[in-house]
């Protein structure tokens, strides 16, 4: 344990300061390896807003984006403040394809969205992890699990699940990851197999993250957390939520 921690003074911390001080180290802007302090310890920040009031800024910034008429910007003007702190109004979970980016796609500017990346939006152990940081710490009050069209890990897992093949290195464990939306969504016998899958991968793992304890399913059930999913499509920008 390093001298800060076992002092007199560092029980009169807040949990908040606990997470900025303890041992020294700090992850994301204030997460300390000692825990996390709950959001609700703290005073509201500037742009505490519900999940609905956030789901709709979003969602119209979205619509903004696809009609090519996004906000303008002074990237500068919240730097200073950003560097002390950060206040995210939504998690996305989106896939780590180069054509999407949140940021862009909901035309939100830096401190806005907490964003956890993987190649086909899924929820691995890290994934949770960070985003239990961003709605139990952060406050976040909302996650949206991001699919997309034409996806390519989606589509490569339905070529291994079609035609039995093995994929090198740590490809495995991804398709592994994304097999059971595959295997739900051919249960339909659907036209698009490529796009129910999309809408079922996104599904599960909303699903997976209500019921994610001992964290997120606490907020979902005192409602300080609403999990939603989305699939953007490439070729117009738009987000349709599911």
């Amino acid at each position: 344990m390093c001298e800060s921690c076992g002092s007199p003074a560092f029980g009169r911390f807040s949990r908040r300061s606990l997470l900025k001080a303890s041992c020294g180290l700090a992850l994301a802007g204030g997460m300390a390896v000692t825990g996390l302090a709950p959001a609700s310890a703290q005073s509201p920040p500037q742009n505490a807003i519900s999940a609905e009031a956030a789901l709709k800024r979003i969602m119209e910034g979205n619509a903004r984006y696809a009609a090519n008429t996004p906000n303008e910007r002074d990237f500068s003007a919240r730097r200073a403040a950003l560097a002390q702190s950060q206040h995210p109004i939504a998690s996305i979970v989106s896939c780590a394809d180069s054509r999407i980016a949140p940021e862009l796609a909901f035309d939100q500017g830096p401190g806005d969205l907490f964003v956890v990346r993987v190649a086909g939006n899924f929820v691995n152990e890290d994934g949770l992890a960070s985003l239990e940081f961003g709605s139990e710490v952060l406050g976040a009050p909302v996650i949206l699990v991001l699919g997309h069209s034409g996806c390519g890990a989606v589509s490569a897992t339905i070529d291994v699940v079609r035609n039995n093949t093995t994929l090198p290195g740590h490809l495995p464990a991804l398709i592994n990851a994304i097999r059971p939306a595959v295997d739900a969504a051919k249960t339909d016998n659907p036209a698009d197999l490529m796009a129910a899958a999309t809408i079922a991968n996104v599904r599960l793992n909303v699903e997976k993250l209500k019921v994610a304890a001992p964290i997120l399913s606490a907020r979902v059930a005192g409602k300080r957390l609403q999990v939603v999913g989305g699939v953007y499509d490439l070729s117009t920008g738009k987000v349709t939520l599911i």
